[in-house]
């Protein structure tokens, strides 16, 4: 696209791209150079109420489209998106900025859910029961209920749609997504590979926008149900605006993960598997490890200076650039310069309160891209619970070090946080590992593992703060939001002789 004369993108709604009426639009920025790669539109309540009525209309007819047909569009979209891989992780980086390596494996889960997806006529399986009482039977089905909702966040633009629109679809119902506007050039090439696929008009809809396109999806009487992922603030208040309204919503939100490394850890694998957690994406995940916490003053000491030296190695640049492209652990931007100045004042706040700056990413220059929103592995130690930066989730690459005392003083911390994403241990104890799997409160642990992000046929989701919702996205638990439960209970008396005698 002509950076000069940026093109405006388009909704897809109702099986065609149209121009929203909303005349107001923004740019979509590079934010490795600062390039401007299109225009997007942000969408107002007409739109939204276009695509959401289109949605409406196609769900009675797809709703008894047999399940098997259903997922013959799936995994047509599938095999696109294997065959438009590469594009497909380039177009994240672009946007996004973050690594190829990271857009690759993005790609991949994308996929995975797709394909669990085309698994729905055994996922969405009823129950039943035979003489549950004398000559009664009882049964459960499963059926699609409506038009579902999305609201995606920048840093996933292609797997987190993933976690819920091919479970919705596959399941019988409609679905409107509104993709994040600072990433929408993503969603803009898989709707291209949609259109092929031989979904009816409006069972898959687009929407382009901010805020006010995500209020008005949440409110609007004829969706019944939201997903969203992003910030615990705004998860609490989709959920309660969902609640008003009786929707169902599943609001998954903030993180602080703690990796917490015993005495016993294999430190020379764990020192680069950490470097993994923390710093992929540039940190900008919902998974991504923000905090290291040491047992033991020993653990304390050497995981300080070898972390800070390994995270010191790390590449940061374009992460297009011939020379790093794939590098595993390079690291490319932050999405925003307002994201940008946020986690520079929170590295100043956390020296403020005493934290030592053992690694300082900020002031980082990459030549070339002047106008990129760059910051480099940063490592802060001699942090307290409680303290701004423990509390708060950064969404950069920025890493704290934490001592402390034992395993307990560790798991305490994690479950007095107000989130519970993830967390993992780094343990050769078995006895370690258990009791960190049953006494921390965090919805995904890992043991050994420093991304315990679950793969498709698994449910991914946190606890507490992290999310508002009883159902966890992707895998067999997301039908359950997809679907309602009725319950059959019948039996039949026999005829009267129903043959006549002759």
């Amino acid at each position: 696209m002509d950076s000069n004369n940026p093109s405006l993108l388009q909704n897809h709604v109702d099986g065609r791209w149209v121009t929203p009426a909303a005349e107001d639009s923004v740019d979509v920025q590079n934010p490795s150079d600062g390039r401007i790669l299109a225009r997007v539109p942000l969408s107002g309540a007409a739109d939204v109420d276009h695509a959401v009525a289109a949605a409406r209309t196609a769900f009675g007819e797809w709703s008894r489209t047999p399940v098997a047909e259903r997922c013959s569009h799936m995994r047509m979209l599938a095999q696109l998106m294997r065959e438009n891989f590469e594009d497909l992780a380039r177009q994240i980086t672009e946007e996004m900025g973050k690594s190829l390596p990271d857009a690759r494996a993005e790609m991949k889960r994308a996929i995975e859910n797709v394909d669990v997806a085309c698994g729905m006529p055994t996922l969405m399986q009823g129950e039943n029961v035979t003489n549950c009482a004398a000559d009664i039977d009882g049964e459960v089905l499963r059926l699609p209920i409506g038009v579902f909702g999305m609201i995606a966040p920048f840093n996933f633009p292609a797997m987190v749609p993933f976690w819920f629109l091919p479970y919705a679809v596959a399941s019988g119902n409609t679905f409107v997504l509104k993709c994040s506007e600072q990433v929408p050039l993503t969603m803009q090439a898989h709707f291209r590979l949609i259109e092929r696929c031989g979904f009816p008009p409006g069972v898959i809809n687009l929407v382009n926008g901010d805020k006010i396109a995500s209020q008005a999806l949440v409110e609007h009487a004829d969706v019944d149900g939201i997903s969203f992922v992003g910030s615990s603030p705004v998860a609490r208040k989709i959920a309660e605006a969902c609640a008003r309204t009786g929707k169902r919503c599943q609001a998954l939100g903030s993180a602080k993960n703690y990796l917490v490394v015993m005495p016993d850890a294999k430190l020379d694998r764990v020192v680069q598997n950490m470097l993994t957690s923390c710093l992929g994406c540039a940190g900008q995940r919902c998974m991504a490890a923000s905090v290291i916490a040491c047992v033991g003053d020993q653990t304390y000491r050497q995981v300080c200076d070898q972390f800070t030296a390994v995270a010191k190695s790390v590449n940061v640049g374009n992460p297009l650039d011939d020379h790093f492209m794939d590098d595993a652990q390079a690291i490319g931007p932050v999405i925003s310069d307002d994201a940008k100045r946020r986690i520079q004042s929170l590295i100043q706040v956390g020296i403020e309160e005493g934290a030592t700056l053992l690694l300082d990413g900020r002031g980082i220059q990459i030549s070339g891209c002047e106008d990129g929103h760059f910051i480099g592995p940063t490592v802060l130690a001699d942090v307290q619970p409680g303290s701004t930066l423990e509390r708060t989730e950064i969404f950069g690459p920025v890493v704290i070090i934490l001592k402390f005392d034992s395993l307990d003083g560790a798991i305490t911390a994690i479950n007095q946080h107000e989130y519970g994403n993830g967390a993992s241990i780094y343990t050769q104890n078995g006895y370690w590992a258990r009791r960190f799997k049953t006494e921390t409160l965090a919805g995904m642990i890992g043991v050994n593992v420093g991304i315990p992000a679950p793969v498709a046929y698994l449910p991914f989701g946190g606890m507490r703060g992290s999310i508002f919702a009883d159902i966890k996205g992707q895998s067999k638990e997301v039908v359950r939001f997809f679907t309602e439960s009725k319950i059959v209970t019948e039996r039949y008396w026999p005829e009267e002789d129903p043959i006549p005698a002759e």
